[in-house]
């Protein structure tokens, strides 16, 4: 290996996506060792292992400040070595969500990677050549003291593109303005910005937007003028949601509660929702929204919400946990689809929805609509196949569709390999034989699959 040329290794090394594998192949061979310094980006993740290796260790000892604190050596050392960095992505595997972070006493700083100190070491080293930046802290030891690390970042990094901070306490004093950035991602974030003032005048020409469970929000507006992707994702109930983005195409909103929500986005063509509870809505005319999706135990309550939704094409339902009372909200019958949505096309059940309809088909479902739903593509999930039921609300969908194409239906997979599902594909299959069939299976947390004669063959997008 270490007769290779060195513009091939430097393309072997291009290869790889871990900085932990980049060194093992430094240790191995020399040539590697003189190419990768050429580089331009650094990757690595700490893992919870290792830090829980490093806690057994040092139990008998006074305090945990006495452990040993490899993690920021080993960045600084990385750094140092590198000749040109155009992205560093640096991080702590975090403890599971089900372990209390107050349960850990731990108040070293060996793993708090958005410490300003540590921060000012390396980070004007490589500023003027940095593009992407991501810092994943370890919340053991940064969610009780603030960081100034989004200040120091807007100081230094004037060529930002990218930027992705985790797991932190964040300050915005004295920010300044980072015009060049156009991709933000906030995660598990205490942000000092109640309204999101700093934020939007921070980061003026955002193009893509993540805020992933920030906390201490109050009164949050979005004002971004270039923004077009936006992800906002709220653990607590909100009083107040205001977007004013004319530019939005893609926005996905993720909320228990929220007492009023403004949107001005008259750009808008892709929507996902997930609202159990929507107080007072305000929305300019969505003139180019094509795909919707919804979430939420009150399904026709949201959507009575939102007066104009009569482009849509796409349409995607998942009516959530039903709540206490919701039975009678979620009538969301077939009659209900075509009266609110008289252009859809191509619809998708979750599990859930699905759920739901199995549960209201026998008294509000069952209706004649000669044959008026428009639809080309339908999709299900489906928990388990009850062998008549489940056959007749197929029916009861497919025979009112009479330009259906693509239909496709994913059985969770515990059930998926069972005989009754075996000969619930046949009868569909028999039932509508012009229609180009599609089997998968799903589970949560992994990836749907499609079968071919009962083998899972290929992920599904």
């Amino acid at each position: 290996m270490d007769n290779l040329p060195a513009t091939l290794v430097f393309q072997i090394l291009s290869r790889l996506d871990d900085s932990a594998d980049v060194a093992r192949c430094r240790a191995a061979w020399k040539t590697f060792d003189t190419v990768a310094p050429d580089l331009p980006w650094i990757n690595l993740q700490y893992p919870l292992k290792r830090y829980i290796e490093l806690r057994s260790r040092g139990s008998d000892s006074s305090s945990s400040s006495s452990l040993p604190s490899p993690l920021k050596t080993i960045i600084l050392h990385l750094i140092s070595n590198s000749r040109s960095l155009e992205s560093v992505h640096i991080g702590a595997e975090n403890l599971p969500l089900d372990v209390s972070h107050a349960d850990v006493e731990d108040y070293g700083d060996d793993m708090y990677l958005t410490d300003g100190a540590f921060v000012k070491e390396w980070l004007p080293r490589v500023s003027g050549t940095l593009k992407s930046l991501s810092i994943s802290d370890f919340w053991v030891h940064s969610g009780w003291r603030r960081s100034e690390v989004l200040p120091l970042v807007s100081a230094c990094c004037h060529n930002l593109l990218e930027l992705e901070l985790k797991h932190a306490w964040l300050s915005v004093k004295n920010m300044n303005p980072m015009p060049m950035l156009t991709s933000l991602t906030l995660e598990f974030i205490r942000l000092e910005d109640k309204n999101l003032t700093e934020l939007n005048k921070s980061f003026p020409n955002l193009q893509v937007l993540n805020l992933i469970d920030v906390r201490g929000l109050k009164l949050p507006t979005i004002h971004l003028l270039h923004l077009k992707t936006f992800q906002w994702t709220i653990t607590d109930a909100q009083s107040c949601l205001i977007l004013i983005t004319p530019n939005l195409t893609t926005l996905s909103l993720e909320c228990r509660k929220v007492v009023a929500l403004y949107i001005e986005a008259p750009l808008l063509s892709d929507l996902h929702l997930a609202i159990d509870h929507l107080g007072a809505v305000s929305v300019k005319t969505f003139e180019n929204l094509k795909s919707l999706s919804l979430k939420s135990s009150y399904i026709c309550s949201l959507i009575q919400k939102f007066p104009h939704l009569k482009t849509i094409e796409n349409l995607t339902l998942n009516s959530g946990d039903l709540a206490v009372g919701a039975v009678d909200d979620s009538k969301f019958t077939l009659k209900k689809m075509l009266t609110y949505f008289p252009t859809v096309t191509s619809v998708c059940f979750k599990t859930s929805a699905w759920l739901s309809f199995e549960v209201l088909y026998e008294s509000f479902d069952r209706v004649c609509l000669d044959g008026r739903l428009g639809l080309t593509t339908f999709r299900g999930y489906l928990l388990r196949v009850d062998p008549a039921l489940t056959f007749s609300l197929v029916a009861c969908v497919l025979d009112q569709c009479k330009n259906l194409v693509d239909v496709s239906f994913l059985i969770h997979r515990d059930h998926a390999a069972a005989h009754i599902s075996r000969h619930f594909m046949d009868w569909c299959v028999a039932r509508w034989p012009r229609l180009k069939w599609r089997w998968g299976t799903w589970e949560e947390g992994t990836e749907d699959t499609w079968i071919t004669n009962g083998i899972p063959v290929a992920q599904i997008n």
